[in-house]
C-alpha cells in the first residue's frame, strides 16, 4: 500500500530504533501476558469487563511470565494527573516479576489521577528512577499514549471480533458472504471493503479478513487519535501521505500513524518505547506489538495503557424498532438493540438479563450479546424457566402479555435499558387485510393483523387443506401487531387458498383462508332492454360472469362472449324489476363486484370494425398520400363499417361530428347514407367536403341516436386534416439546387422537405398566404418525391410523388 511505504521510508529517514517493515507493521506480535484484576467495594472484576477506573480501585496486577523466562523483567504501573502536573513519586510502583507475589501485587488508585500506564521494561542499573524521570518530564506526551493506546485496542477488538465472525463463513456462498458480512458492520459499527465483493466468491473472504480491510465508521467510541495530531510537521507528512491514498486510512494503518508518531517522540538515549494493544479476555490482558522487543541498548520497554480514570460512562441501549413485540416461547429468540458497538466488541456488559415481575419473586432470562444476531441472545435453559415461571407471574390464557426490562451490568455500574413487550402464543386473534387484491398467477401480498410475535412459520395450503409451499414474511413497519405475508401465487390457478400459521409453543397451526382471483378482470357496465329480459355485460373478463343481479332481477349468461368481450346474459324470470343504478355481477372466482347498471341501449353501443377514405383531386391537383393511419382527408368520400352489440334498430341513425361538437352531421337508413350489411353491421358513406366545408378539422367522432333520443357512446373515427392545394413542384440543380412548390393553401402545411427525415426540411411560416414556397435541394441526386408535414397532424408524414418532367438539369 501507498501509505505502509510512506511510513517505512519515514521510519528508515529517521533512523529510528523501531524499525518496522511493511511486512511486519500490523500488531501480530504476541508480547508478554499481564493478569489485571479491580476491586471497588465489595465487588471484583476481571480487567476484560472493566470500562473504566476511579479512585480508590484496588488493582490487583501480576505479570504471567514463564518459569523459562531468563531475562528479569520490571513491572511498572505510574498514574498520571494531567498534561501540565508531573505526578508524584509514590504514583509509581516497580513490581519485580521474577519475585512478585502468587497472589499479584495490589495498589490503590489514588485521588487525583487520571489515567494510568503500564511499563514493561528489562532490568537495568537505575531502569525505574530513568523511566520514572521521563514519565514525570513529559506527562502530557504519555497521556496521549494512553489515549491512543485506549482507542486502538478499542478499535483493534471490534475489528477482531469482525474477523473471528467471518472466518467461520462458507467459503463458495457468496449471499452468505455478504449477509454476515453486512450484519456484523452494523452491529461493529464497521464498514467492509466493498471492492471485496466484486472479486470471485472463492477470495471473498480472504480479502474481507486482511488487516487492512476493514475500515471504521466514525461513532464516538473507535476515532483515533490521528484526528487528534493535528499540528507539527509530522501531522502534515502524515496528511499528505493520507491524501495519496484517497484519504482513507485502514484501522490498523490509522494506528500505525497515529503510534508511530507517538513512538517517534517518546524515544530517548536508553530506552525505545514500543506500544502494545490490549486485547483483554477475563482477566488477562493478551498483548500484541508491532514490532520485536530489543535487550541491547537502546533497551525496549513496551508501554500498555489500563482503562482511563473517570465518572463511569453509561451506554444507550435501545432497541432497533421500539414498537416490537417478542414471544416468550421462541427458542431462538434474538433482540435486537444498539447503541454502542462495544456492547458486542468487548466484555463491559456483563450478567445481562431480561427482568420479568418484582424483586420479591422475580424472573430473568440471561441473555449475551451477539455480533452476528445483531442483538441480544438468551439460552435455551433461560426460555424454559420463564416459561415454567409464567404461571407465578399470575399469567393465563386471557393475559397474553407480559413486559420486561433488560439489566446488567456495565462495568461496576448497574443500567437498565428498554422495557420490551412479551406475547404468549395465543390461538390465533388474527384477521387479514389486502386479501381482496390477490391475483392468479402473481406473487402477492397482504396483511395478517393481530398478535404476531409468536408466529413461527406460515405456508400455503389449497382448497383440499395440502400445504403446498412456504410462506415468507416481515413484521410490518410502525405497527407491532401486523406483519406482511409474501403470498406464493405465481404460476397457480384462479381458487381459493388458505395459509396455515404456526406459533411457537403451540402444537397446531390456526388456518386462514383466502382466494386467488382471476387476472385483467376489468368490467365496465351493464346495458338493459327495454323489456327488461336481457342484459349486456361489457369490459374486460366479462366471460367470468356467473351471474348479474339488477333489483330483484337475476340474469345468466345465454350466449358466447362476442368479438368485443361482451357477454350476453337473459333474465332467469319474467316480470321482476331491474330498476336499479349498479349491477352485482358474481365472478367465478368468487368475488361479487358492483358494476355500474347504463341508461344506454343495447342498439346503440357501436364498435367501429373499419374505414376507408376515397381523395377526390381537384383540377391540376398533384396527388399526396398521407401518412398517418387514423388520418382522415378532408376532400374524400369516407367509407366505414359499424357494428352494434344488438341488432341495430331500422330507425336508429348516427351522429357524426367534430371534436368541438360544432360541425355535425346525420346518416339514416332512410336516406341511404347507411345501408344494412346484417342486423347487427353497419355500412356508412360520407361526403367530407359536403358535411363540414373547408375549415373542418380535428378528431371525427361518431354516436347512435335510438329512435327514442337517447345516445349511445361516442367512439372515434379518426383524424379528419385539411392538404395543402399542390399543382406542381420544380426542382433544379442549377447554380443554387432548390424545389419550388406550387399551389395554393400552402399554409396547410408546416414543413417542405426533400428528404423524409427532413434535414433540410423548412418550416411555413405562420400566415404565409403566397402560391408559391422554395425549399433547398440535396447537392447530389434527382428528386423524386416531395415530404409534408400537415398542419392538422404534424407528427405524421404526407409524400407527393414528383415526375420527372418537373425536374430540370
Amino acid at each position: 500500500m501507498k501509505l505502509l511505504k510512506a511510513i517505512l521510508c519515514f521510519v528508515m529517514m529517521f533512523g529510528s530504533a523501531t524499525a518496522l517493515h511493511a511486512d511486519d507493521a500490523p500488531f501480530d506480535l504476541p508480547g508478554p501476558k499481564i493478569d489485571v484484576r479491580v476491586t471497588r467495594g465489595n465487588m471484583t472484576l476481571p480487567i476484560a469487563e472493566v470500562p473504566e477506573l476511579l479512585p480508590q480501585d484496588k488493582l490487583g496486577i501480576k505479570a504471567d511470565i514463564p518459569a523459562t523466562q531468563s531475562n528479569h523483567l520490571l513491572l511498572i504501573v505510574a498514574f498520571l494527573r494531567d498534561t501540565t502536573n508531573e505526578p508524584p513519586d509514590n504514583w509509581f510502583t516497580k513490581i519485580e516479576t521474577w519475585k512478585q507475589p502468587p497472589g499479584g501485587t495490589y495498589i490503590v488508585v489514588p485521588e487525583g489521577a487520571q489515567r494510568a500506564l503500564l511499563f514493561v521494561a528489562p532490568e537495568t542499573g537505575g531502569d525505574f528512577d530513568t523511566l520514572r524521570s521521563a514519565v514525570k518530564g513529559e506527562p502530557g506526551l504519555f497521556i496521549r499514549a494512553n489515549m491512543a493506546l485506549n482507542k486502538a485496542s478499542l478499535e483493534q477488538q471490534r475489528i477482531e471480533r469482525y474477523l473471528a465472525g467471518m472466518q467461520v463463513v462458507t467459503l463458495d456462498d457468496e449471499k452468505a458472504i455478504q449477509e454476515r458480512s453486512a450484519k456484523l458492520a452494523a452491529s461493529l459499527a464497521l464498514k467492509p471493503n466493498d471492492s471485496c465483493f466484486k472479486q470471485p466468491v472463492e477470495v471473498q473472504v480472504d480479502c474481507l479478513t486482511q488487516t487492512s480491510a476493514p475500515l471504521l465508521l466514525d461513532d464516538g467510541h473507535g476515532e483515533t487519535i490521528a484526528n487528534e495530531i493535528s499540528t507539527g510537521a509530522l501531522s502534515d507528512f502524515f496528511n499528505e501521505a493520507g491524501q495519496t491514498d484517497n484519504a482513507v486510512y485502514s484501522a490498523y494503518v490509522g494506528t500505525l500513524i497515529d503510534l508511530i508518531h507517538l513512538v517517534g517522540m517518546m524515544h530517548t538515549a536508553r530506552y525505545q518505547y514500543i506500544p502494545a494493544i490490549s486485547f483483554p479476555q477475563k482477566s488477562t490482558m493478551n498483548l500484541m506489538l508491532n514490532a520485536p522487543p530489543s535487550f541491547h541498548s537502546p533497551k525496549s520497554v513496551i508501554v500498555i495503557a489500563l482503562p482511563a480514570i473517570r465518572n463511569p460512562r453509561l451506554p444507550s441501549v435501545r432497541l432497533d424498532n421500539p414498537m416490537q413485540n417478542f414471544c416468550v416461547a421462541n427458542p431462538a429468540l434474538i433482540l435486537p438493540v444498539r447503541g454502542t458497538p462495544l456492547l458486542f466488541s468487548t466484555a463491559f456488559a456483563h450478567d445481562l438479563a431480561i427482568d420479568f415481575g418484582s424483586s420479591t419473586s422475580p424472573v430473568r432470562i440471561p441473555v449475551m450479546p451477539d455480533a452476528f444476531k445483531g442483538g441480544l441472545v438468551p439460552s435455551d435453559t433461560g426460555v424454559h424457566r420463564l416459561l415454567k415461571s409464567i404461571t407465578s407471574l399470575g399469567a393465563s390464557s386471557t393475559s397474553r402479555y407480559l413486559r420486561g426490562t433488560l439489566r446488567g451490568y456495565w462495568g461496576f455500574r448497574e443500567f437498565e435499558g428498554p422495557t420490551l413487550t412479551f406475547e404468549q402464543s395465543t390461538n390465533g386473534l388474527w384477521h387479514l387485510t389486502d386479501a381482496d387484491t390477490l391475483i392468479a398467477g402473481k406473487n402477492g401480498k397482504v396483511t395478517l393483523q393481530g398478535d404476531t410475535a409468536c408466529i413461527s412459520q406460515i405456508k400455503l395450503a389449497d382448497a383440499a387443506g395440502k400445504e403446498i409451499a412456504p410462506v415468507s414474511f416481515a413484521p410490518l413497519a410502525n405497527n407491532k401487531n401486523a406483519v406482511t405475508v409474501e403470498i406464493p401465487l405465481q404460476g397457480r390457478e384462479p381458487g381459493v387458498y388458505s395459509i396455515d400459521v404456526y406459533q411457537h409453543g403451540a402444537s397446531t397451526p390456526r388456518t386462514l383462508r383466502l382466494t386467488a382471483y382471476s387476472a385483467g378482470v376489468h368490467l365496465e357496465k351493464v346495458l338493459t332492454s327495454a323489456t327488461g329480459d336481457t342484459a349486456i355485460l361489457l369490459g374486460n373478463g366479462a366471460e367470468d360472469a356467473v351471474s348479474v343481479k339488477i333489483g330483484e332481477q337475476v340474469f345468466l349468461p345465454g350466449a358466447q362472449v362476442g368479438d368485443d368481450g361482451s357477454l350476453e346474459l337473459h333474465a332467469s324470470r319474467a316480470g321482476l324489476s331491474t330498476e336499479a343504478m349498479t349491477a352485482a355481477v358474481s365472478l367465478k372466482d368468487g368475488r361479487v363486484v358492483n358494476v355500474p347498471v347504463a341508461a344506454e341501449s343495447p342498439g346503440a353501443l357501436l364498435r367501429l370494425l373499419s374505414f376507408q377514405s376515397t381523395i377526390t383531386l381537384r383540377k391540376e391537383e398533384l396527388e399526396l398520400t398521407i401518412g398517418g393511419h387514423q388520418d382522415i382527408p378532408l376532400h374524400a368520400t369516407l367509407n366505414f363499417v359499424v357494428q352494434s352489440l344488438n341488432p341495430f334498430p331500422r330507425s336508429q341513425t348516427l351522429e357524426i361530428t367534430t371534436a368541438d361538437g360544432v360541425l355535425h352531421s346525420t346518416l339514416s337508413l332512410s336516406s341511404e347514407s347507411l345501408v344494412l350489411q346484417d342486423e347487427r353491421t353497419v355500412v356508412g358513406t360520407v361526403d367530407l367536403d359536403k358535411a363540414f366545408g373547408e375549415s373542418a378539422f380535428g378528431e371525427l367522432r361518431l354516436r347512435a341516436v335510438a329512435g327514442d333520443g337517447t345516445f349511445g357512446p361516442w367512439i372515434t373515427l379518426g383524424k379528419l386534416v385539411r392538404r395543402p392545394y399542390i399543382t406542381a413542384v420544380h426542382c433544379t440543380d442549377f447554380e443554387s439546387p432548390t424545389c419550388t412548390i406550387e399551389g395554393s393553401d400552402l399554409f396547410l402545411a408546416t414543413a417542405f422537405s426533400t428528404t423524409e427525415s427532413f434535414e433540410f426540411g423548412v418550416p411555413v411560416p405562420s400566415g404565409f398566404d403566397k402560391g408559391t414556397f422554395t425549399i433547398p435541394m440535396k447537392a447530389t441526386g434527382r428528386e423524386t418525391t416531395l415530404y409534408v408535414k400537415l398542419r392538422d397532424d404534424p407528427q405524421a408524414v404526407a409524400a407527393i410523388r414528383i415526375e420527372d418532367k418537373s425536374a430540370a438539369r
